[in-house]
């Protein structure tokens, strides 16, 4: 039975995320999808393209969080650490090859596109968080986030959803409260 364009991106996606980018070929996805390459070259014109179908899910995602957001005060705040650890733990082998292989992937569009979209949460940050305090406190919180859940398939017994995101949902509420909050 042939694969269809969204198996094959799974499929990719976790060979990107487990065995890196430049370390999969093509055939190695065909082979473990159970096609031709032929068949994967059908879909996708090229293995970048292929990274880009299976990255452009989570920077979307992303995109629509911070375009729906409407400041960090209050329970703007909530609801927008709640959405982008929903979107963390959703897309965590995008975030995984994000984190881990960024640095070897500069020229790839895809990534370029991705390292815009941080300069985007950046701005957003700059323009919504007052005090150097708190825009630390966002960074730790969420680059901290990233690199766990990118890190997750190497800790033995890491928890599943079901506990991992009430617990990120806390910590990173804590870290992101203002000195002030947590004097109360």
């Amino acid at each position: 039975m042939p694969a269809t364009a969204d198996e094959l991106r799974r499929v990719a996606l976790e060979l990107f995320a487990s065995s890196g980018y430049h370390a999969t070929s093509l055939q190695h996805i065909a082979e473990v999808a159970g096609v031709s390459k032929a068949s994967v070259l059908y879909h996708y014109a090229s293995k970048e393209v292929l990274l880009e179908a299976a990255l452009s899910p989570a920077i979307d995602r992303l995109g629509e969080i911070l375009d729906a957001a409407s400041g960090l005060a209050g329970e703007n705040r909530l609801r927008f650490l709640d959405s982008i650890v929903d979107v963390l733990l959703e897309h965590r082998l995008a975030v995984s090859i994000f984190v881990t292989q960024s640095a070897a992937l500069q020229d790839v569009p895809i990534v370029e596109r991705a390292n815009a979209f941080i300069e985007r949460i950046a701005a957003f940050f700059q323009a919504n968080v007052d005090s150097p305090e708190e825009k630390m406190r966002f960074g730790i919180a969420l680059g901290g986030t990233a690199y766990l859940l990118a890190q997750a398939g190497h800790i033995d017994d890491f928890p599943g959803d079901d506990v991992v995101r009430p617990l990120l949902v806390r910590i990173i509420g804590e870290l992101v409260a203002t000195p002030s909050s947590l004097e109360h």
